[in-house]
């Protein structure tokens, strides 16, 4: 069973920016480090496709309500 690794958009990321606009979230299933909170989705293609990982994309919640965040 092949890995997976969750992703969602960044919300405070215009589409102009040059900043990377997804966060990554999650890592199942995979022996794997990352050391960037922040990536481009060329970014987590290429490192899907070499550890043979699954891109999950996480849908943001439509109210405002819904969003958690926890701050350490």
């Amino acid at each position: 069973m092949a890995g997976k690794i969750f992703y969602r958009e960044r919300r405070k990321v215009g589409e102009k920016e040059k900043k990377p606009r997804f966060k990554l979230v999650a890592v199942a299933d995979v022996d794997l480090k990352f050391y960037s909170e922040h990536l481009r989705k060329k970014e987590l293609e290429e490192i899907a496709a070499t550890v043979g990982a699954e891109l999950v994309l996480l849908k943001a919640p439509k109210d405002k309500d819904e969003e958690v965040e926890i701050k350490e």
